[in-house]
């Protein structure tokens, strides 16, 4: 009994803040983008992340393109996305991206990807096949590629320099000594050597 007693009551200020809150937002925007990734059966990090500026981003015509499934080899403690074992590569996929982006109008697209530790090259050769097709219909859009660190697959990572990305990026999330609690299934050293290896080519 006692235990109830000293617990705080709720009032107004156990609330967020006003600056915390977001407005949702799902204007004529956001459900043609929606439409879209739906027609072309496309994950986003939007979606699979759970972020909360998606509302924002899509009214703007805005999205990040997740390639390779919805499904992550890897349970990093900073992530929404579902880990598991992954399905096949669709291989309509880089096309599918593609006809996204010409329809979106987008200026600038940046594409990013599950962990797909189960293939041996971890993904490059796709990854280098959405960036040709998206090339092919969208001459004039800026393409980024937020890659993931492509741990023991040797050179792989070439396969997605070699199809000349606009900017070739990689996160590292943290600090070495936190690496093994935020991401248990990732080297910080190598991260960083992946980004030098492709900075030099």
């Amino acid at each position: 009994m006692s235990s109830f007693i000293n617990q705080p009551k709720i009032t107004n200020n156990n609330r967020k803040p006003d600056w915390l809150k977001i407005q949702v937002r799902t204007g004529q925007n956001y459900k043609e983008l929606k439409a879209i990734v739906r027609h072309g059966n496309l994950n986003t990090v939007c979606e699979e992340a759970a972020c909360p500026n998606i509302g924002e981003c899509w009214s703007q015509r805005h999205a990040t393109m997740m390639i390779m499934g919805d499904t992550c080899t890897r349970a990093c403690a900073f992530c929404n996305v579902r880990t598991g074992i992954p399905k096949h590569l669709d291989p309509t996929e880089p096309v599918n991206v593609a006809k996204a982006v010409h329809s979106l109008g987008l200026r600038h697209v940046v594409i990013t990807s599950v962990d797909r530790d189960d293939l041996a090259d971890g993904g490059a050769a796709h990854f280098a096949q959405v960036i040709n097709s998206t090339r092919q219909l969208s001459p004039k859009t800026t393409i980024e590629v937020l890659t993931p660190d492509f741990l023991r697959k040797g050179e792989s990572y070439k396969k997605v320099v070699s199809a000349n990305p606009d900017v070739f990026n990689h996160n590292i999330e943290t600090v070495p000594s936190l690496y093994l609690k935020v991401r248990p299934g990732a080297r910080y050293f190598s991260s960083l050597e992946l980004l030098k290896s492709a900075k030099k080519i």
